[in-house]
């Protein structure tokens, strides 16, 4: 069913899709940036000035739609509009270590949730160091030692680039919202379905049909002292 609040018809011009961007709700936003680029150039260009005038703003998941639509746009301008303004994508890619997020970025920008799963374990080994990056896994020691800076920039880039659904914060809140039960958190988020653990990875959904929280994952074989920490950490305080 179509939002009240959106135009059609002949009113449905670029000055009212680009006013119901600005000031719509989120799931006008959400029906408006594809009309926009069904618009072609004109539509292209009401989403890069939305996404200039935010740029000094917190991005949001709506910031994060607009950009993944202009990334996966071949003309040119855009191209060169994003290497310009947004040469790491919207989300600063801040890190007390050194670490470059900026692949990180990429898959989950291309909405590609698999491969961003796979390099958010191998960048947080990186965070815990060499042993880590060895052993492939975490100790739950290490991740009480990550810096906040770091957690928070992983966590963001999947919050703009899942609508909101995927990322630790999330994980956490729906476990606060649980009690903290963990039987009752695999089943939330689709990590398991009675006694039966989800079999990684073709068991595991890879877009935004998904369960909320459902993504990143956390390898439960060796117990929750892991994903415990994550959500000891200061970093979401």
């Amino acid at each position: 069913m179509t939002d009240p609040m959106i135009v059609s018809g002949p009113a449905n011009d670029i000055d009212s899709l680009r006013l119901q961007l600005i000031a719509g709700s989120f799931k006008v936003q959400e029906q408006i940036i594809p009309q926009l680029v069904d618009l072609g150039n004109e539509g292209l260009d009401v989403l890069m000035d939305f996404l200039l005038k935010r740029r000094d703003t917190p991005a949001t998941w709506v910031d994060g739609k607009v950009y993944q639509v202009l990334y996966k746009t071949d003309a040119p301008k855009v191209k060169e509009f994003l290497h310009t303004n947004f040469p790491e994508g919207i989300v600063p890619l801040k890190s007390e270590c050194g670490i470059n997020y900026n692949p990180l970025q990429e898959l989950l920008a291309v909405q590609d949730f698999q491969a961003a799963d796979r390099l958010t374990i191998e960048k947080m080994c990186e965070l815990a160091g060499t042993a880590a990056i060895q052993r492939k896994w975490l100790y739950f020691t290490e991740v009480d030692n990550f810096p906040a800076t770091d957690l928070q920039t992983i966590n963001t880039l999947w919050l703009v680039h899942s609508q909101g659904k995927f990322g630790f914060s999330v994980q956490r809140e729906l476990w606060l919202g649980l009690g903290k039960n963990w039987d009752n958190f695999w089943s939330k988020i689709g990590w398991k379905s009675g006694n039966n653990w989800t079999r990684y990875p073709h068991e595991f959904t890879w877009d935004l049909s998904a369960p909320k929280g459902h993504l990143p994952l956390s390898n439960q074989l060796r117990g929750v002292r892991v994903i415990a920490s994550l959500f000891a950490h200061p970093a979401w305080k």
